[in-house]
Order: structure tokens, then C-alpha cells, then sequence
């Protein structure tokens, strides 16, 4: 080897072909690629067809993610002996990694007639066939490695892959632990078994085996993704949150990890946020049906809903069967009030997937149900796997079943649905009822009459908010579309403004003073500056409108606040029969938190309360400060009493008020299907087909549990 000796030493110069070959061997395997590439280059410069010297030139580009080049010089390798397997086996296998998979079968087969008891090409062909979606294909050939070499871990794992596509996630797991058992230091093989037992609804399971991988492997981003998501599904957002955070610290330009945040973010009811990690992922994603989806729901959560469908659709161009996005279509369509086309959303939502419990919820709220109904069979064949299903699939499942059997007049099969889906709501959450309660006192004791008085008089004196409050449930919704009807008030529907600048309220000197007490300690201009700030929040949604909406429901709690802080603001109580509002509570599985509406007991003592603060605030502020509304008044006489609301807002009469139902404008509430129809009176008396299962209401409603006449 005295010709062309390139970089090569004295002594490698005099090397034989096969002793140069040796020893750029030598030198790859001990982390010396560039100098074993000098050698190759120096041997092909006196042989350019020595197909072995080829061969590992393309493994060094290989080993350096070249893999053009690493492709180039395989093929070379082959067409100058095309009798040796692992150069055969090696093209294959680059041709897949660039994504070319029929290339690869086709090399990945030749490669197997030469060597056909090799179970490394009987692994790869599988994983060929796996990325081709031809699952069958794939599992025959890594049953084939496994039947020739029992102890091969990674064909295990594939298998379990492949099993998984399919829809086996149980044989899957299995596959999984075999791979583990040979094999228990298998990060890999742990992290599948996680996703394994999350398609089972196996969370706590899956928390553990993703654990395990995360301790062999915990730089791994993929890794941390899926510990998050698990966490996710068990509702610890906060843990889950934190893991999204330290996979971006290793990989801050991973668009499935910045999906996964804007997800957690829009849980965590952190919709700007969210929208900016689905922005920065679209980005890198522009074709992820998921991270498409992201968006869309990030969008939808903003308001921007025709946004929303657009990145919806795109996710649908991207994967025609997302059964996800048109669950989310119907969404929005529902929202805007077109109802049978929401309709015809979810129900090729379960054509996809009949097996999604929470589109039932949202099918059957879209109109009455009725006998007959197409997809009623199949929630029906859906709950006999009701034992199968994880605990919150279980509740949402109940929920809708109760809402099919109501409209169908079965009470006592919808009432059993009912109290089963709350008592499963109810072990997901946290609701400490004492406290709760406790809270009604300490505000009538703040805001007494004494009070009220001395600190009146400084607020914000703009008049566009227009409080709707009261109980869920209670008519608030049909409120709001009526008043949203006229041309000069615009509904912006349930906001957490208030709450969340009351919650950010904090004394001087006294970090832990808050609310109600913190009221004690602000002065006029206190009172003001909170009004201008909610008014401010407020006028992002109508720059023009004389009056805007907001009928976030609890706000009752604040309707001495408001008097202070925003003196000209309309405040509008609406009530309902007790019995008739609790129970609607009850069978609703509501989308915010509604912590006390998951047990009978527990929400008729929280209606008492509710109803002792309302009789406090009425006694405090100033006659005719606040209007009280009855819906069933409303829906016995809709004109007269939207002409006392409008008056009582300093608003002309406007007949757009009785067409409310057309009015064209998002709800985003519970009762977004029920307002856009006209008045209807089915909804009065309700509780009279349940009184006998709601002794423990009654008991805790008391006297405010007779039927108002």
C-alpha cells in the first residue's frame, strides 16, 4: 500500500489490504472514526471495489448520521459482492432509517435469503413491515426471532409494539414484561408498557412503569412526555406540568413536548399560555394532526372559534379518522348554536371511535333523545364494558346515560346513572365543605350594613358590567342570551375576572389578609382602582357595547364588592325552584369547578348558604340595587319580564329580546344546546319525577325544598 498514503503513518503505509482493513476496524470500534476513514479511503484509493472496505466506510458515515453517503457506499459495497448478508442487511436498514421502506424490504429480504436463521434481519424485517403499517406482516417476523432466539429482549419489545397497533394493548403489556424480565435494565421496554397500561386506564400502573424508565433513563424527553401525560390523566397537573418543563430544558424545540404543554396549560384553565406552546409547536409541527388539534383547542378556549374549526379541519386533512377533532367540531358547532350539525360531528366522531365516553356526554346534550336513536345502541353495548373503563370514561358514561334514560321518561334507570356518575365524580375531587361554608359567614360578617356604608361612594362609576348570578343551573344562561339580543349589550358568558382579581387582592403589611376580610382594610381608592381594573379586563371582549355581560355564576359571593368597587354595574339574581335547580345540578357533569354539586347532601346544604348570603345582600344594599329575576316568571311571561331587565339595565326596548334563540353568538355553558331554542316549559317541576331519591336533598334543603307556586 505504497500509492496515495493520504494522512496515513509510515507504518500503516506498509500494511497489507486485509491488516489496513484490520486495523480500521481496530480504530472505529475504539472511537477513532477519522482515523479509521483515512484508512478506508486510502484502501478504496488502490481498491475501490473491495466490497468490505465499502462496507465499513459506510458504517463510519453511519455512525456520524451521514446517511446519504452511508447509503451510497452500502450500495457500492453490494453490487461488488452481493453474496454477504450484513451488507445487504445494513443497506436495508439505512434505507429505512431515511424513511425509504420499500428499498429497505426489498434489500431486507435478499439479506434474508443468505442468512435466513439470522434473527437480527428477522427483527429488522419486522420493524420494516411495523413502519408500513402492516402489522400483521410485522408480528410474524418478530414471533420468528423470538422462536429462534427466546432471550432476544428487543424482539419482545417490538412484538409488544406491533400488538399494541393493533388494538391489544393487554397482549402488549405482556410482551412488554417478557422483554423486561430478560432484559431489567430495558428503559425502552418500560416506557411502553407504560403507554401499554394507559390504554388500559391502568394510571397508576402506567405512573410506575414510566417511573422506572424514567430512573434508568432520565434525560430521555420522550420519556418525561409520557410520565407527564400519565399524570395528566390522573388529574395532577401541577407534577404533570413540571416534567413537560424539564423535557423543554433538554430539548426546547421538541413540538410533541410543547403539544403536550399547551394541553396541560389549557387543563390548568391557562389559555394564552397554552396558545403560545401550540403556536411555537405548529411551528415545528405544521402537518401533526395532534399538534393541529392543540391549537385548535387552544384558539377555541380564547374565543377565536372560527379559528378553532380551521386548525380542526386542517388536523382532519392531516388524519381523516381523528375522532378527536370532530368531537371538538361538534364542540364549537354546539357553542354557536348549530345543533344538528354539532349532531352529525360527534356521531362520525363515534363512528371512528364508538368507544369515547365523553362524545355520548356531548351527543346526547345536542338535542332529546329519543328512542331509536342510531347511536343509543352503541352507548348501550359501550356501558356493558362499564367494569373495564377507567374511573372518569366510567362517570362521563353515567352521565350521559342518565341524560338518554330522562329524556326518555325512564327516571329511576336515569336516576341510577346519575348517582353512580357523581359518586364517581365525586372521589376525583377535593372539596373541603366546612371551609366552603365557612366562607358564606366570614363574608356576611365582613360586608355588614356598617360596612357597606363607609366605604361607598369612590368606585368605578363606568356602567358596562352587567352581573348575572346566582345558583348553576338556575336560568342564568336563557338570562344572558335575552340581554345579549339587544343590538347594545354584548354576552362575553361566564368570566373569571372578578374572582381572579379578588384572589390576587393582598393588604399592605399583611400578606396573609384576603378575602372577605382584606375588604375591612381597603380604602375608597382601593374600591375604585379594583373597578377600573375589572372594567379594563372587560372591555377586551366589545370596545363599543353600553353594557357587557357576565354571568359567571358565583359571583354572588362578590355582589358587595361589586356595589363598592363598581357602583353603576346592573347586578341580576336569577333564581329557580330549589329542588328543580339542585337536581339539574346533579345530573350535570359540569366543565369548571362545581365542587358541591356531586353529592345531595352536600349541595342543599350549599344552596341554604347561598340562599342565607342573597337574603344578606338584599338587607345591606340599598333598595333596588339589585334585580331579582324568577325563571320560572321568565318562562311564564318572557316579554314582561325582558322589558323589567332591559329597563332595569337603562336600555330602549328592543324586540330582538324575545328571539333570543336566534341570536347568533358563542355559549359556551351547560345550557349552550337549551338556549337556542324558544321558550319551553318541560323544564319546570323536573324534581317531581325524582322526589323519592332525593331524601337526602330534601333533608339538607329544609323548608327551601317546597314547591314554589
Amino acid at each position: 500500500m505504497t500509492e496515495n498514503p493520504g494522512d496515513a503513518s509510515p507504518d500503516e503505509r506498509r500494511l497489507s489490504l486485509d491488516e489496513a482493513l484490520a486495523l480500521a476496524t481496530d480504530h472505529l470500534r475504539s472511537g477513532r472514526p477519522k482515523r479509521a476513514e483515512i484508512l478506508c479511503q486510502n484502501i478504496l484509493a488502490v481498491a475501490p471495489a473491495h466490497a468490505p472496505t465499502l462496507h465499513l466506510y459506510g458504517v463510519i458515515a453511519h455512525s456520524i448520521g451521514n446517511l446519504p453517503a452511508a447509503i451510497d457506499l452500502f450500495s457500492h459495497a453490494v453490487a461488488a459482492d452481493g453474496g454477504v448478508a450484513q451488507f445487504q442487511a445494513d443497506l436495508a436498514e439505512t434505507y429505512r432509517l431515511a424513511g425509504r421502506l420499500e428499498e429497505a424490504l426489498a434489500f431486507g429480504r435478499r439479506a434474508l435469503t443468505l442468512a435466513p436463521e439470522n434473527v437480527q434481519l428477522l427483527n429488522n424485517l419486522g420493524i420494516v413491515h411495523y413502519e408500513r403499517g402492516a402489522f400483521e406482516e410485522a408480528a410474524a417476523f418478530f414471533e420468528r426471532a423470538i422462536e429462534r432466539e427466546p432471550g432476544f429482549a428487543e424482539a419482545h419489545c417490538n412484538l409488544g409494539n406491533t400488538l399494541r397497533a393493533r388494538g391489544g394493548a393487554e397482549e402488549a403489556a405482556a410482551a412488554y414484561r417478557k422483554a423486561i424480565a430478560l432484559k431489567p435494565s430495558y428503559a425502552a421496554a418500560f416506557n411502553n408498557l407504560g403507554t401499554a397500561l394507559r390504554d388500559l386506564g391502568r394510571l397508576e400502573e402506567a405512573e410506575a412503569a414510566y417511573r422506572a424508565a424514567f430512573a434508568l433513563n432520565p434525560d430521555d424527553p420522550m420519556v418525561l412526555d409520557n410520565l407527564a401525560l400519565a399524570l395528566r390523566d390522573l388529574e395532577r397537573l401541577d407534577e404533570a406540568s413540571a416534567l413537560l418543563d424539564a423535557s423543554l430544558s433538554l430539548a426546547p424545540e421538541n413540538g410533541r413536548t410543547l403539544t403536550h404543554v399547551a394541553l396541560v396549560r389549557l387543563d390548568q384553565n391557562r389559555a394564552a399560555e397554552a396558545h403560545d406552546a401550540a403556536r411555537r409547536a405548529v411551528a415545528l409541527l405544521p402537518r401533526d394532526p395532534e399538534t393541529l388539534n392543540a391549537m385548535g383547542l387552544s384558539l377555541q378556549e380564547l374565543g377565536r372559534v372560527e379559528e378553532a374549526l380551521k386548525f380542526y379541519r386542517l388536523a382532519l386533512a392531516c388524519k381523516p379518522d381523528f375522532a378527536g377533532a370532530y368531537n371538538n367540531i361538534g364542540n364549537v358547532l354546539k357553542q354557536e348554536g348549530r345543533l344538528a350539525e354539532a349532531h352529525d360531528a360527534y356521531a362520525r366522531s363515534l363512528i371512528i371511535d364508538p368507544r369515547q365516553a365523553e362524545v355520548y356526554v356531548n351527543l346526547a346534550d345536542t338535542r332529546k333523545v329519543k328512542r331509536g336513536d342510531a347511536w343509543l345502541a352503541g352507548m348501550e353495548d359501550f356501558a356493558g364494558e362499564m367494569e373495564s373503563l377507567r374511573p372518569t370514561a366510567r362517570m362521563r358514561l353515567h352521565f350521559a346515560l342518565a341524560k338518554a334514560h330522562d329524556d326518555l321518561g325512564d327516571y329511576d334507570l336515569a336516576f341510577r346513572h346519575m348517582r353512580e356518575a357523581n359518586a364517581l365524580k365525586r372521589t376525583q375531587i377535593a372539596y373541603d365543605e366546612t371551609a366552603s361554608l365557612k366562607l358564606f359567614d366570614r363574608i356576611r360578617e365582613t360586608f355588614d350594613a356598617t360596612l357597606i356604608e363607609a366605604k361607598s361612594g369612590a368606585g368605578d362609576p363606568d356602567a358596562p358590567p352587567i352581573f348575572i348570578l346566582g345558583m348553576p343551573r338556575s336560568g342564568s344562561t336563557l338570562v344572558e342570551q335575552i340581554l345579549a339580543s339587544h343590538p347594545l349589550v354584548h354576552g362575553a358568558g361566564e368570566l373569571s375576572h372578578l374572582g381572579e382579581i379578588v384572589g390576587g387582592l393582598r393588604a399592605q403589611g399583611d400578606a396573609a389578609l384576603a378575602f372577605p376580610e382584606i375588604a375591612q382594610a381597603m380604602d375608597l381608592q382601593d374600591f375604585g382602582k379594583l373597578g377600573r381594573e375589572y372594567v379594563a379586563r372587560l372591555r377586551q371582549y366589545s370596545a363599543t357595547a353600553a353594557h357587557i355581560t357576565d354571568k359567571m355564576p358565583s359571583n354572588f359571593c362578590f355582589v358587595g364588592l361589586i356595589h363598592l368597587a363598581l357602583p353603576q354595574a346592573r347586578i341580576i339574581h336569577v333564581t329557580r325552584d330549589p329542588l328543580d335547580t339542585c337536581l339539574s345540578c346533579f345530573s350535570r357533569l359540569f366543565s369548571a369547578e362545581q365542587n358541591h354539586t356531586y353529592d345531595l347532601a352536600e349541595l342543599g346544604r350549599f344552596y341554604r348558604k347561598y340562599a342565607e348570603l342573597m337574603a344578606h345582600w338584599r338587607q345591606v344594599l340599598p333598595e333596588g340595587r339589585m334585580l331579582e329575576l324568577r325563571y320560572e316568571d321568565v318562562v311564564g311571561d318572557l316579554e314582561a319580564e325582558a322589558r323589567r331587565m332591559i329597563a332595569y339595565c337603562g336600555l330602549e326596548w328592543s324586540e330582538s329580546c324575545l328571539a333570543f334563540h336566534k341570536t347568533n353568538r358563542p355559549v359556551k355553558t351547560a345550557s349552550a344546546s337549551q338556549v337556542r331554542r324558544p321558550i319551553y316549559k318541560t323544564a319546570q317541576n323536573r324534581s317531581r319525577h325524582y322526589r323519592e331519591h332525593l331524601a337526602p336533598l330534601i333533608a339538607a334543603l329544609g323548608d327551601l325544598a317546597e314547591p314554589i307556586g
